[in-house]
């Protein structure tokens, strides 16, 4: 299975493809980016048709089976401006890869946690540490002579690739 796994924002949104051809113990990142939030949208409107994601020892295109993309959940505070800016974008990514035919799924802060770290007190270092655990310790990441698995994640793709690995791990 290729999941595309998008975590958007108001100004800038991460996205990771993370192909399981044998079950999550084999996946592995086939690219990633963090973006302008308008040129993800686009990534999007184009994703079923696009190379975006086709690594080059690849012998075809990449073809998204599922994206997943992270849903802003209610607790009971007031939100600001840049929450419901985050909703409106994740909408209109939700809109563009579905028109293609392509299911999404929408993946919670929540579920996320409970996936990655079975407990939803978990906080963003928590998951960052169990998604380089899951992935092969510290070869994961490696370093830019011996690049690993993981090599070059930063910032809000790290959310991307916890999104990936949610929605891999529960099908």
């Amino acid at each position: 299975m290729r999941v595309l796994a998008i975590d958007p924002g108001p100004e800038q949104s991460a996205w990771l493809i993370l192909d399981t051809p044998g079950g999550l113990a084999a996946g592995r990142v086939v690219d990633f980016g963090l973006w302008e939030t308008e040129e993800v949208r686009e990534l999007c409107r184009v994703i079923g048709s696009t190379h975006v994601g086709h690594a080059p020892n690849d012998a075809e295109p990449a073809a998204i089976d599922v994206a997943a993309i992270e849903w802003v959940e209610g607790y009971g505070m007031i939100v600001g401006r840049e929450v419901f800016e985050t909703v409106h974008w994740a909408g209109r990514m939700t809109e563009a890869i579905a028109v293609q035919g392509i299911p999404v799924a929408q993946v919670s802060r929540r579920s996320v946690k409970v996936a990655i770290c079975g407990d939803t007190k978990a906080k963003d270092t928590n998951i960052r540490q169990a998604l380089i655990d899951r992935f092969g310790g510290a070869k994961a990441i490696g370093t830019k002579a011996a690049p690993g698995p993981l090599y070059g994640i930063t910032k809000d793709v790290w959310s991307a690739l916890a999104i990936a690995v949610t929605k891999a791990e529960h099908r």
